[in-house]
């Protein structure tokens, strides 16, 4: 071997173990996350707390649900950060029933948001929007993307989510084209969400691990890797070809 092979190689191997530190960095991470959640659940005494939420949703009968779909979606316009209901769900109506009622809800919500900036509000939301480099940046990209960015942006955290409901209003998009986008490609997300939170639940409440349910999870995370790479190649193809259309 030559002195520069060598010197090749030496440079690879340099590279390659910051990558592989990240690599394990992240499910590393991951574990520590869901081992600090399993604690603080346990110490905050989380089961009791939802022990008498649930007896609340209860004593509703059947305007339970219903009452927790209407807190959801007018979360959802308010902009209140859907993360902590959807968990929520989860340890309320397990992870069936609670994946159909925070994606119906949040569905619901964002095309809520979407008409409200399209019809009733356009030049608040306009006004709100304008000094975002953000929403300029978003409205570019669907001049020419509009379906393949509404899928984006839902999978890949770029824009902030409650700026994308009221955002995608103002662009060209097509209602229902957004509608359907978005709850497709928001459903790996919740689905993650609520089954996370229903693990975590039955394993505080039966003592024990359920194995199944944090197949689930980890299946998730592993899907929504891909999906997330995907989406950002084509993210970045995007952003050239917008960036070479405006130059010419």
């Amino acid at each position: 071997m030559s002195g520069t092979q060598r010197e090749l190689g030496t440079a690879n191997e340099d590279t390659d173990k910051p990558r592989s530190r990240r690599n394990i960095a992240k499910p590393v991470l991951l574990i520590l996350v869901v081992v600090g959640l399993f604690i603080a659940a346990t110490t905050l005494n989380v089961s009791e707390q939802l022990r008498q939420l649930r007896g609340w949703i209860d004593g509703l009968g059947a305007w339970g649900p219903i009452a927790f779909f209407a807190i959801y979606v007018l979360a959802t316009v308010a902009m209140v950060p859907g993360s902590g209901p959807t968990v929520i769900a989860g340890g309320l109506f397990g992870s069936i029933w609670g994946t159909v009622l925070v994606s119906l809800a949040s569905t619901t919500g964002a095309a809520l948001c979407f008409l409200i900036a399209r019809y009733f509000a356009r030049d608040a939301v306009a006004g709100w929007l304008a000094g975002q480099r953000q929403f300029q940046k978003l409205d570019k990209l669907t001049e020419t993307h509009g379906a393949w960015i509404v899928a984006i942006t839902r999978l890949v955290p770029v824009f902030p989510f409650n700026l994308l409901n009221y955002g995608f209003g103002l662009t060209r998009v097509r209602f229902w084209t957004y509608v359907f986008f978005s709850w497709l490609c928001m459903l790996p997300g919740t689905v993650l969400y609520v089954v996370g939170a229903d693990a975590l639940v039955q394993g505080i409440k039966e003592g024990r691990v359920p194995w199944g349910l944090v197949g689930v999870v980890v299946g998730l995370v592993a899907l929504l890797t891909v999906l997330g790479r995907f989406a950002r190649r084509r993210l970045r193809s995007a952003e050239r070809e917008a960036a070479v259309s405006t130059s010419e």
